[in-house]
């Protein structure tokens, strides 16, 4: 099925002239990376919207994942009365959502009521970090890979049974089978097929080292595209999981006993001008990376241990870093060696730079700007990179690790000098106090281990 292109507002208009379009969804991705916003007649979205926008309370910038209004955010609390904010439909994401009957998607960008970009927003922030690297005369390229675990349960069975004893749609480790896959293909296959009609570039799928874990991958383009593509395929898998009564889960670790989720990131820079790869460095094996490409993977060597927040956003996320699981502990590089956090691929226009880092529970505009930023506060102060590493990077006991928790990432973002300069003091204390208030709510449980632990033999 060949990919369908986005669509134009004339083409909306016509649509929805012809009866084919009824309801449009108009939303903006949210601090959790869910898409949020107001289902909308579509006349009156063409009438009303696309010239004032959509009003929202500007808490859905400042909630928990429960969606409640804690304490301490500057831009939004009880005693500023949470305000609106607008979103801004941006007609370059418009599209048909072929999984809901007479609808169409659109995301928006998030302003105050003046006009002004509200820096905090995920899809600003991204956009802040492109706009850096067509100063310096680059256009990021990025793609990411999303690993999930697909459950025999709708998302209500699941809560009912305390999510325990649920039912994987598999039960041995799948990784590239096609026989322990195809149990479930029907409803891959509509999911791949749907998405491309949707103008969301899938290019492949296969079973992950789990049961029941399944890995689809999107094509590469321009960064907030990507970002753009993952958010909604994230959201439109799970609705297709609705449909067919089943469940998905991006959880970066949904049990300890099996492999984590991971949101591998490529990443490489084009000159605006030629057009050429900057990474390609120009050897006989196509492999080495060119002196920009080599600043580039120095910062983020630098800065992902300080930055592992905006890769790694819940308590859960660090339960997903162990050794021998696919998911690297510590940060290194090398040339297609998957034991290290970033790993550089291809060879000659192709090359480019794979993080392993984030979970599949990323927000994907934020940890696409934390790589993307990264690699150009390397290339600015033209960081020296070290040496590959080589062999067992589990194994290594001199590399830096990433944070074992999600309070020492918060920690070591609030304290990034380098983190001020690239996001803004705003931005860094809005998300380090997310991660604490998450924190918090975290420390408050008892987990059902400390109850089997020590119920009685303490």
């Amino acid at each position: 099925m060949a990919l369908a292109a986005r669509w134009t507002k004339d083409e909306l208009e016509e649509a929805v002239l012809d009866g084919r379009i009824d309801t449009i969804m108009a939303g903006f991705v949210d601090m959790q990376g869910r898409i949020v916003g107001k289902r909308i007649p579509a006349d009156y979205f063409l009438e009303e919207v696309t010239r004032d926008g959509i009003h929202f309370c500007k808490y859905l910038l400042g909630t928990d994942m429960e969606m409640g209004t804690p304490a301490g955010y500057e831009l939004m609390n009880w005693d500023e009365g949470y305000g609106d904010w607008v979103a801004v439909p941006d007609f370059a994401t418009l599209r048909p959502v072929p999984w809901l009957p007479g609808t169409a998607m659109i995301l928006a960008d998030v302003v105050d009521p003046w006009g002004v970009p509200v820096e905090v927003a995920p899809r600003r922030i991204l956009q802040t970090q492109i706009e850096r690297a067509r100063r310096l005369g680059f256009e990021p390229i990025m793609a990411t890979e999303l690993e999930f675990y697909l459950w025999k349960e709708t998302y209500e069975s699941a809560h009912h049974k305390g999510y325990r004893d649920m039912e994987p749609s598999g039960w041995y480790f799948e990784d590239y089978h096609f026989l322990q896959s195809t149990k479930a293909e029907p409803f891959y296959r509509e999911v791949r097929n749907l998405m491309r009609q949707a103008a969301i570039p899938v290019i492949s799928g296969k079973g992950e080292a789990g049961p029941g874990q399944y890995e689809i991958n999107l094509a590469h383009g321009p960064a907030l595209e990507a970002a753009d593509n993952h958010a909604i395929y994230k959201h439109g898998i799970k609705e297709m999981a609705i449909a067919h009564d089943l469940a998905v889960t991006f959880m970066a670790k949904p049990d300890h006993q099996v492999t984590g989720s991971s949101c591998h990131v490529h990443v490489s820079l084009v000159d605006r001008q030629t057009g050429a790869n900057v990474f390609a460095g120009g050897s006989s094996d196509g492999r080495s990376l060119s002196e920009m490409g080599r600043w580039f993977l120095a910062g983020q060597l630098a800065l992902s241990r300080e930055w592992t927040l905006l890769l790694a956003p819940t308590v859960n996320s660090y339960k997903r870093y162990a050794a021998a699981s696919w998911a690297p502990i510590n940060i290194a590089w090398a040339y297609d060696n998957r034991t290290c956090g970033l790993r550089v691929v291809g060879h000659d226009s192709s090359l480019h730079i794979e993080s392993r880092l984030p979970g599949a529970d990323a927000n994907p505009y934020m940890t696409l700007a934390a790589i993307l930023g990264a690699g150009l506060w390397g290339i600015e102060h033209r960081v020296n990179c070290p040496e590959e590493f080589h062999g067992n990077a589990y194994e290594a006991k001199d590399l830096p690790r990433v944070p074992r928790g999600l309070g020492e990432a918060a920690r070591l973002f609030r304290h990034s000098e380098a983190a001020s300069q690239c996001f803004g003091d705003q931005v860094v204390s809005h998300y380090v106090h997310a991660a604490e208030v998450e924190q918090a709510d975290y420390d408050k449980i008892v987990t059902q281990w400390e109850k089997e632990r020590y119920f009685e033999r303490i």
